[in-house]
């Protein structure tokens, strides 16, 4: 590839992030709640099994795969625009939430993470 090409690739990722590492990022909306605060990651298709979740700090990462699970002989592929792959998300909070209780519940392709603060327990 030429070094123009490659730059304007690049130019779409966060520096210090490469393509490989932003192939599937997934969605999560963030809010604040009376009780702390609420994550919801988009994972549709992802079985709760092959999620983890940390909370470091102000730091939330959920890490994971989503794998391709209908297969069957003699099948083969037309299109493809779904990513199969291991992917992470990390959310900085403005505030330490390490000491919350976390639980955690995953409804309709949805991982919904609450994480409840000691001042609001």
């Amino acid at each position: 590839m030429s070094r123009d090409l490659i730059r304007l690739m690049q130019s779409f990722f966060p520096p210090g992030e490469t393509i490989s590492e932003t192939a599937w990022r997934p969605a999560v909306d963030v809010y604040r709640t009376s009780r702390g605060w609420l994550l919801k990651f988009d994972l549709a298709g992802v079985r709760p099994e092959d999620v983890s979740l940390t909370v470091e700090g102000c730091h939330v990462t959920v890490r994971g795969v989503r794998r391709d699970w209908l297969t069957e002989k003699g099948c083969s592929y037309y299109r493809m625009e779904i990513t199969y792959n291991h992917f992470e998300r990390g959310v900085e909070l403005p505030c330490n939430v390490e000491p919350a209780s976390v639980a955690t519940d995953y409804r309709d392709g949805m991982l919904l993470v609450h994480l409840i603060t000691e001042a609001e327990k």
